[in-house]
């Protein structure tokens, strides 16, 4: 599979996802306990065997390009690698990545060293499991020179996503991006024809941004100044190319937002999860940490999960999410919470230390109530604190030492709570 080069694009700001995107690009974004957003397009790459993968970064990179490095090695026996290219100055430009398209028009000099004949291109932040093979082989029989992965919304959804108009042969005829709420875009509502192939009710098409391109038209698309794939290569490129829709029925989320990236994460905990991350055919990869399994002393966990190396003593978890690492001290109570955990344990004498300077340890403290949250990694939350439960105020805004967004608490990275605080 040497003859596809697969691109993820990882360099945007995230201003969607902050404070999350605070300290950290947005596909370095802790999820599920154990894993970064940008595990899920990796894995969908390595399960289908593609392995030559560049990743374009630009914006709060060093998690993301430590994470990287740490996890994902190939051996010395394959041609296989996954390298970083964060923006650059050179001879030829010195600005930033302009966009989607500008992004990878920068970077064709090292892409051409492969001599591909096809480029994948892959978002860095999205929820989903692709047969990028089949994908592949799809692109192959049409004959098209592009093929767009998508998947069908409906007129809700539609507003903020790109939406095709296809044929009954599934050739794309028209593109409109982000059409919002009250424009008529009945016209571009699925065919008869192709609805018995969408197993549902969903009447639009909404781009995945994820794209197959032939090389050679890669570079034909490219060769201007336009800077979005969405907004523009791809409307131009309809109208000379042929650009085929490849229809995607399986679970997609675009983890665009605090509520989104929420109520994705707690959907993991669901009896059975739209996201299945037990699938041993499709496994998704992340940092092997060689962390000790978790200990539960005298707990109770309800449709809940506990990544590896968490101690968790005489607790109440329920519908959350906990964290690697996380220290969850007797009688503390969670619920509705997605804990990110901790980079480290806290030594007996750093702990001395937090009790001299009353500062709480790493973790979530005795007796602390945390309902409706997401917790940041390395956040401290002392004892008695009662977060999301008496009269919570819900109005987003940055209130000092948390965030409210989307209506959902958010305990920001290495913040500190000191004990009785009421949120």
């Amino acid at each position: 599979m040497s003859e596809v080069l697969s691109i993820i694009l990882g360099g945007g700001k995230g201003t969607r996802l902050f404070p999350l995107t605070q300290a950290r690009a947005k596909p370095a974004v802790p999820f599920g306990g154990k894993f970064r957003l940008i595990d899920i397009p990796l894995s969908n790459c390595i399960n289908a065997n593609l392995k030559q993968i560049y990743i374009l970064t630009q914006f709060n990179s060093a998690s993301l390009h430590l994470h990287i490095a740490q996890t994902y090695v190939f051996d010395y026996f394959t041609d296989g690698f996954v390298e970083m290219l964060a923006a650059e100055q050179t001879f030829e430009h010195s600005g930033w990545y302009e966009g989607t398209a500008d992004a990878v028009r920068k970077n064709f000099i090292h892409f051409r060293t492969q001599n591909p004949s096809y480029y994948l291109i892959l978002s860095g932040d999205q929820l989903y499991r692709m047969d990028l093979k089949d994908l592949l082989q799809k692109h192959k029989d049409s004959g098209a020179a592009i093929t767009i992965a998508c998947t069908t919304v409906n007129r809700e959804n539609a507003s903020q996503l790109g939406i095709l108009k296809v044929d009954k042969h599934n050739r794309i005829t028209e593109f409109m991006e982000k059409p919002g709420a009250v424009k008529d875009i009945s016209d571009y509502k699925i065919p008869q024809e192709l609805k018995g192939k969408n197993n549902g009710e969903d009447g639009y098409l909404a781009s995945m941004g994820i794209y197959i391109f032939n090389a050679a038209s890669m570079e034909e698309c490219l060769a201007n100044e336009l800077t979005d794939f969405g907004k523009e290569i791809i409307p131009q490129a309809i109208n000379k190319l042929k650009v085929n829709a490849y229809i995607f029925n399986g679970y997609w989320e675009d983890i665009g937002t605090i509520k989104n990236f929420y109520e994705a994460n707690l959907e993991l905990t669901s009896l059975r999860p739209a996201f299945d991350v037990y699938d041993e055919n499709a496994p998704i990869y992340t940092h092997m940490r060689n962390l000790p399994p978790s200990k539960m002393n005298f707990s109770n966990m309800n449709q809940s999960i506990a990544a590896e190396g968490c101690i968790i003593t005489n607790a109440a978890i329920t519908n959350s999410i906990v964290g690697v690492r996380t220290i969850i001290e007797s009688g503390a109570s969670l619920n509705g919470v997605v804990c990110m955990g901790a980079d480290f344990y806290e030594s007996e004498t750093q702990k001395q230390r937090n009790a001299e300077g009353m500062q709480p340890n790493v973790g979530i403290g005795r007796g602390a109530i945390v309902k409706g949250a997401i917790v940041d990694k390395n956040a401290r939350i002392g004892e008695g604190c009662r977060i999301g439960v008496d009269n919570v105020n819900r109005n987003d805004g940055n209130y000092e030492n948390y965030y409210i967004v989307d209506g959902i608490i958010v305990i920001p990275k290495n913040a500190v709570l000191y004990p009785g605080t009421v949120i």
